[in-house]
């Protein structure tokens, strides 16, 4: 076991207590694993009232930033000390920065002329955090001081805690720091601009690129945060080959991503949890599509994707032709096998859509006639086997209940095809994944058997249509899609690994690079779609041509298939992955004294 050379760590990021996205996942289930090598191990995030209230437990301050805190509330800036309320409870500093937002044009000047951080356009969204992030290297600065002699290290994630960074660096301040992008900002944008990314990079200046797009201000503070940190980090090798031609300096350790697996189920518990969420899945099918038509549930298989709403950059384009030919291809064989794939993508929408919604309480109705009725209907069952007089003439239902339940029939008939969206989507013939469905052919008619629904909310287990979390959900479905073009990690096809999920990811993501050369002899469990410099029509192709594999496979297979993603999750434990960060923190410590 490797051991740290650090007495402190420090780790500041715009996302503690601050749910935002990828990253607060990443310190969340990271934090219990490097308290393990860190008795003094502390997080550092911005203070906002509402969320500090529910994520931070408060408790006395440690002596040693009594002091610390005391300077700073003479200076304007209260700080905040607690456990932050997940697994682990690791000590957290919160920093109230607003009082200095005054500061904000003496702060962007000294960035612009010490490290050429280009702001002089640059939005709210840029200046709450900078500010922020420099009174963060304003309280590390202070508990250096108050620490002389001790071996610190501090590590900043992404741009947003840049600003901190710079002003230690700027002050001489004696602290190893690690800087880690998740992302490169210039990477995402251009990559959500159809732009060719990986075909390209070394070929263009990126400052012109990153001004064009009008986001100078960040890709500024990413690179000189990058090329001012004793240490370096990126996330996967992808980001690395990213990181090296955007940013000017080539990451010195890989920080990979990995997943608390202790918190995720037992093969044996996986089985249980979809046939559970595979029947609650189900259900919604039947009052979505049955009013229309019917179609055997035995013989249908549930695929998902479920990502933020980036069309291109998670693989959404690809994905939706490569599901037409997939439509068409099972049409023209007459598969009695259909496909359902869920877009669980949160977008803009207002309300669920009016028809759905009685579809799904006239089904509630018909289900509680029927269940009302249940102990009679059992009792006859069991009478007439026992007599041996068993008739299918309708001797089991009085006449009202069978006139009742046959009204309520008729009433759950529509005309039509079932909606595609389950929502009110805004402006809903514009939306990219909508017109793209229509465009391929897949408005959900009878004889397709390939069926949609895209399903734009959180799954927050009480969204009052599915009521089912992001975890129960994906239990219950069969395969993850992921073909992501810009994906610097990608935790959807870990995650479903770890629930006992097959899926398909691709080697432009992190994630899919990762385990590339790791899979099993058969190539099941996790599928690596290879996209790295082929065509798009390729790339549909092949996505195409490895869905109709799965649908195709008995239930024996598709068994195996889980067990061997279950299996494979497990290289991507944090148990594994924690020694990434304790190498980049001890090589910081190095690289300070080699500084003296």
């Amino acid at each position: 076991m490797i051991s740290a050379d650090a007495e402190f760590l420090l780790e500041s990021s715009w996302e503690v207590c601050n749910k935002c996205g990828g990253i607060n996942t990443v310190i969340k289930t990271k934090a219990p694993h490097v308290q393990q090598y860190y008795k003094n191990y502390f997080l550092i995030g911005p203070y906002f009232k509402d969320k500090a209230d529910v994520e931070l437990q408060n408790e006395e301050v440690p002596d040693f930033l009594r002091d610390v805190f005391s300077e700073l509330q003479s200076e304007g800036i209260t700080c905040y000390f607690g456990r932050w309320q997940i697994r682990g409870e690791p000590y957290t500093i919160l920093i109230d920065f607003q009082p200095w937002f005054d500061r904000k044009n003496d702060v962007k000047v000294r960035l612009w002329e010490k490290f050429g951080v280009d702001s002089l356009f640059a939005s709210f969204d840029f200046d709450e955090p900078v500010i922020w992030s420099w009174a963060t290297g304003v309280l590390l600065e202070k508990i250096a001081r108050v620490l002389q002699g001790k071996n610190i290290v501090a590590q900043f994630h992404e741009w947003l805690s840049g600003a901190g960074l710079l002003y230690l660096k700027d002050r001489g301040v004696k602290i190893g720091t690690v800087f880690t992008t998740h992302a490169t900002m210039l990477g995402r944008t251009l990559a959500a601009n159809d732009f060719p990314l990986y075909d390209e990079l070394g070929k263009f200046d990126p400052l012109e690129k990153a001004k064009y797009h009008k986001m100078a201000e960040k890709h500024t503070m990413e690179v000189a945060a990058a090329k001012n940190s004793d240490v370096f980090t990126t996330v996967s090798e992808i980001t690395g080959l990213e990181a090296e031609k955007l940013l000017g300096r080539k990451p010195d350790v890989l920080l990979l991503n990995g997943i608390d697996l202790d918190k995720f189920p037992t093969i044996e518990e996986t089985s249980i949890k979809h046939v559970t969420f595979r029947s609650e899945l189900r259900e919604f099918l039947t009052y979505h599509f049955f009013p229309y038509y019917t179609f055997d549930l035995s013989r249908n298989l549930m695929f998902f994707i479920a990502s933020r709403y980036e069309f291109h950059n998670k693989g959404m384009d690809i994905m939706i032709k490569a599901l037409g030919i997939l439509n068409e291809q099972l049409k023209k064989e007459k598969s009695d096998r259909t496909i359902t794939v869920f877009f669980w993508v949160p977008m803009a929408s207002h309300g669920v859509k009016v028809e759905l919604l009685e579809n799904k309480n006239y089904y509630k109705h018909i289900k509680g006639l029927v269940n009302m009725k249940s102990d009679q209907i059992l009792q006859q069952i069991v009478n007439d086997f026992l007599s041996q007089k068993i008739k299918m003439d309708g001797s089991f239902f009085d006449k009202d209940f069978m006139k009742e339940l046959k009204r309520n029939i008729l009433s759950f008939h529509r005309v039509g095809n079932p909606s595609i969206s389950t929502h009110n989507i805004d402006n809903e013939h514009n939306d990219a994944i909508i017109r793209a469905l229509y465009a391929e052919g897949l408005d959900n008619k009878e004889d397709d058997q390939v069926k949609v629904v895209v399903y734009p909310t959180y799954l927050s287990g009480n969204d009052g249509l599915l009521n089912l979390s992001y975890y129960d959900a994906m239990a219950g479905c069969h395969l993850g899609i992921f073909p992501s073009y810009y994906e610097p990690w990608g935790y959807t096809p870990l995650e479903a690994a770890a629930m006992g999920l097959s899926s398909i990811t691709s080697d432009l993501s992190g994630f899919g690079l990762f385990m590339q050369n790791r899979l099993l002899k058969d190539n099941t469990g996790i599928y690596i779609l290879k996209m790295f410099h082929r065509t798009q029509e390729q790339q549909i192709k092949d996505l195409a041509a490895r869905m109709y594999t799965f649908a195709t496979l008995d239930h024996a297979e598709r068994v195996q298939n889980k067990i061997n993603a279950k299996y494979l999750s497990n290289l991507a434990d944090w148990k594994h992955f924690v020694k990434f960060y304790i190498t980049a923190h001890n090589k910081a410590i190095e690289n300070i004294k080699i500084g003296n």
